[in-house]
C-alpha cells in the first residue's frame, strides 16, 4: 500500500514538473510574439524607453498600422503574397499528392530510384543551392524578377517533403481493396485517384497546405533572390521599407510584422487540428 502512494506521488511530481517545464518553454516561445504585438500600438520613443511596458506614455497609437501599410505598400505586397503562396501550395500538393500514387502502386524500379533521390534531395540546404540559382536562372536564363518563376521554385524545393509525407499516408491508410473494387465497378485509374483516393487523404493535405503555406508566406530569402522589382514585393520583403542605414522606426516595424503574421496565423487556428493526424497518417502500424 505505501509503495502503491509513493509511486503515486512519484507520477504527480514527474507530471508537475513536465507541465513546469511546458510552461516555461510554451512562454519562451510566445514570448516574442506578444511584444510584437505590444510594441505594434507604441510609438517609437515608447519602445526605446520601456519596451516592456504594456501601454506607452502616449497610449494605444493606431496610426503605426495606417502608417505601415502607406509605407509598404501593403495591398500589392499582400495580393502577391497571396497569390504566391496559394498557387504554390495548391501545386505542391496536387503534384506530390500524384507522384507519391505513382511510386506507391507501381513497382517500377525507376519509381523506387526516384523516390530515394527525392529523400536524398531533402538533405542538401539551399544555401548551397542559392548563388549557382540565381547565376543560372539570372545571367543565362533571365527569367527572375517574375513571379511564375518564384512558385516554380518554391514548388520544385517542397516536392520532395510533400511526396515523402503522402507515400506514408497512401501506403498505410488506402488501402489497396478499395481501389479494386473501384476498377471493378468500372472506374479508370485517373477516376479511382480523384473520387477514392485522393479524398481519404484530406488530414495530410491540410498539414502540407498549413506547413507550405506557412513557409512560403513567411519566406523572404528565396523571394529576395528572385523578384528585384517593387511592385512584386511579397509582404517579408515589403518591411525593408522600414530599415534605414542610421535609424529604425520600431513602431511601424511591428505594425508591419503584425499585419504579416496575422493571416497565415489565422489560417493556422483554422487547420493545426490537422497537422497531428495528417502526420500520424503515415506512421508504421505495427
Amino acid at each position: 500500500m505505501d509503495e502503491n502512494k509513493k509511486a503515486a506521488q512519484r507520477k504527480k511530481v514527474s507530471h508537475f514538473i513536465t507541465m513546469a517545464v511546458l510552461v516555461i518553454l510554451f512562454l519562451a516561445f510566445i514570448f516574442p510574439f506578444i511584444m510584437v504585438i505590444v510594441n505594434a500600438f507604441k510609438t517609437k520613443g515608447d519602445i526605446t524607453v520601456d519596451p516592456l511596458a504594456l501601454v506607452g506614455s502616449h497610449g494605444f497609437i493606431l496610426t503605426n498600422f495606417t502608417d505601415a501599410m502607406k509605407k509598404m505598400n501593403f495591398a500589392t505586397s499582400f495580393t502577391n503574397s497571396l497569390l504566391i503562396t496559394t498557387v504554390s501550395t495548391i501545386l505542391t500538393i496536387l503534384l506530390s499528392a500524384m507522384t507519391a500514387f505513382v511510386i506507391v502502386r507501381n513497382k517500377w524500379k525507376a519509381c523506387g530510384i526516384l523516390f530515394s533521390l527525392m529523400i536524398a534531395s531533402m538533405v542538401i540546404p539551399f544555401q548551397v543551392l542559392m548563388i549557382p540559382l540565381v547565376s543560372l536562372y539570372g545571367g543565362i536564363f533571365g527569367v527572375l524578377n517574375s513571379r511564375i518563376t518564384l512558385i516554380l521554385m518554391h514548388v520544385g524545393f517542397s516536392l520532395s517533403m510533400a511526396t515523402f509525407m503522402f507515400h506514408g499516408a497512401i501506403h498505410t491508410s488506402v488501402p489497396m481493396e478499395l481501389e479494386e473494387a473501384a476498377f471493378i465497378d468500372g472506374c479508370t485509374r485517373w477516376q479511382t485517384y480523384w473520387k477514392i483516393v485522393f479524398p481519404l487523404l484530406k488530414p495530410t493535405i491540410a498539414t502540407v497546405a498549413i506547413i507550405d503555406a506557412m513557409a512560403f508566406w513567411n519566406d523572404y530569402l528565396l523571394p529576395s533572390l528572385v523578384l528585384g522589382r517593387k511592385e512584386l514585393y511579397t509582404l517579408p520583403i515589403a518591411t525593408q521599407a522600414f530599415y534605414g542605414t542610421y535609424s529604425t522606426d520600431l513602431g511601424l516595424v511591428m505594425a508591419a510584422l503584425l499585419l504579416a503574421m496575422l493571416p497565415i496565423l489565422v489560417l493556422y487556428l483554422f487547420l493545426q487540428r490537422y497537422i497531428v493526424e495528417g502526420v500520424t497518417s503515415g506512421a508504421v502500424k505495427g
